[in-house]
C-alpha cells in the first residue's frame, strides 16, 4: 500500500487554513484587529490600513489539525510516521520543533496583541523579544541534547561530534542561528504574499530532503507546512484580505528552523533560507551604514521595500524573491540527493 501520509497532511493543512479564512477574517474585522501602517513605510501601503492582522492563527491551526489527521491515518494503516514516532529521539525532535515554533508564535501573538489592542505600534520592546526568543531557542536546543542529539551532519565533512572539542561551539552558534533565522522570516513578511510564498518554496525543499533521508516524520511536517502556506496565500496574495502578523511570521520562522534541525542538516538552511538571510542582512547594513554616515545604503530596508521604492510591483518582488529561494533550495538539496 502506498504511503499517502504526506499528501494527506498537505491537503488537510491547505483545506483547513483556507477554510478558516471565511471564519477568522470576519471575526478579526469584528474585533477591529486591523494592521496599523507606520509612516516610515512606502506611501502606497497606507491603503492597507485596517486590513485584519494576526491571521497566522489560520496556519497554526491548519498545520496542527493536519498533523493530527496524518498521525491518525498512519496509526490506522501502520505506515512509517506512526512507526518512526515510537523512536524516542525522533519523537523528541519532532515534538520539540513544533512546540518551539508554537512558542515563537506565542511571542508574535503578544507582539501583535500589544500593537492592535493596546495601540502601541512597536509592540514588545526589542529587549523583551530577544530575551524570550533566546530563552525558547536555548530550551529547544537543551531538549534536543537530552533527546540524544550528539552529532550534526555537515556536507562534504560528515558527522561532527557536538559533545567535546570544537563541536561544543555548535551550541552557541545554533542559538544565534535560531534567533537570527526566526527574525529573518519575520522581516520577510512585509508585502502581500511574500513570506508565505518563500516559505512554501523552503518547506518543499525540506520535504524533498527529508524524503531522500527516509525521514518520514519531517517529510510529513514539511508537507503540512507547505499546505498551510498555500492555504494562507489564498487570502494573503495581493490584494491581501488578511496579514499573518508576527503571530504567523514567527511561527514560520520557528518551523523552518525546526525542519532543518529535524533532518539533522541545519547548515542547509543557510542556502535554502537565502532570501530570509538577504532580507536580514539588508536591514543590518542599513542600520550600521546610517549610524556611521547618516545616509541610507538602501532606499528602504528590508530589501523588498528597496525594490518597491525602485518601482517594482509587489507581485514581481514575490516572484523574484521566491525564485531566488528556489535556487538556494536546489543548492541546499543537492548534497542530500547525492550524499555529499
Amino acid at each position: 500500500m502506498k504511503d499517502l501520509t504526506s499528501v494527506i497532511a498537505a491537503l488537510v493543512a491547505f483545506a483547513v487554513t483556507a477554510a478558516l479564512g471565511f471564519i477568522v477574517i470576519p471575526y478579526l474585522r469584528k474585533l477591529k484587529f486591523g494592521q496599523t501602517i507606520l509612516d516610515i513605510g512606502p506611501n502606497w501601503h497606507k491603503e492597507k490600513q485596517g486590513t485584519p492582522t494576526m491571521g497566522g492563527v489560520m496556519m497554526v491551526a491548519g498545520l496542527l489539525l493536519s498533523l493530527a489527521v496524518a498521525f491518525a491515518y498512519s496509526a490506522f494503516t501502520n505506515t512509517r510516521l506512526a512507526v518512526e514516532l515510537k523512536a524516542p529521539q525522533r519523537a523528541t525532535t519532532f515534538l520539540a520543533g513544533i512546540i518551539m515554533a508554537l512558542c515563537m508564535s506565542g511571542i508574535g501573538f503578544m507582539d501583535d496583541y500589544i500593537k492592535v489592542v493596546r495601540k502601541r505600534n512597536l509592540g514588545l520592546t526589542a529587549r523583551q523579544k530577544t530575551f524570550l526568543q533566546l530563552l525558547i531557542a536555548a530550551v529547544y536546543l537543551f531538549t534536543l541534547l537530552l533527546g540524544g542529539m550528539k552529532t550534526t551532519y555537515i556536507p562534504f565533512i560528515g558527522d561532527v561530534d557536538l559533545t567535546h572539542g570544537l563541536g561544543l561551539f555548535f551550541w552557541p552558534v545554533a542559538l544565534v542561528f535560531i534567533y537570527g533565522f526566526t527574525n529573518a522570516v519575520n522581516l520577510t513578511d512585509g508585502i502581500d504574499g511574500l513570506a508565505s510564498s518563500v516559505t512554501l518554496v523552503v518547506s518543499c525543499a525540506f520535504m524533498l530532503a527529508a524524503g531522500f533521508l527516509n525521514n518520514t516524520a519531517f517529510n510529513v511536517l514539511s508537507a503540512a507546512l507547505a499546505g498551510a502556506c498555500v492555504g494562507f496565500i489564498f487570502w494573503n496574495a495581493k490584494p491581501a484580505k488578511v496579514f499573518m502578523g508576527d503571530t504567523g511570521s514567527m511561527f514560520l520562522g520557528g518551523m523552518v528552523v525546526a525542519l532543518s534541525f529535524g533532518i539533522d542538516r541545519p547548515v542547509l538552511l543557510i542556502f535554502a533560507g537565502c532570501t530570509y538571510f538577504m532580507e536580514a542582512i539588508s536591514d543590518i547594513i542599513q542600520v550600521l551604514y546610517y549610524k556611521k554616515t547618516k545616509k541610507r545604503f538602501f532606499k528602504m530596508a528590508p530589501l523588498h521595500h528597496h525594490f518597491e521604492m525602485c518601482g517594482w510591483s509587489e507581485q514581481k518582488i514575490v516572484f523574484v524573491f521566491s525564485a531566488i529561494a528556489f535556487v538556494g533550495c536546489i543548492i541546499a538539496v543537492l548534497p542530500v540527493i547525492f550524499g555529499w
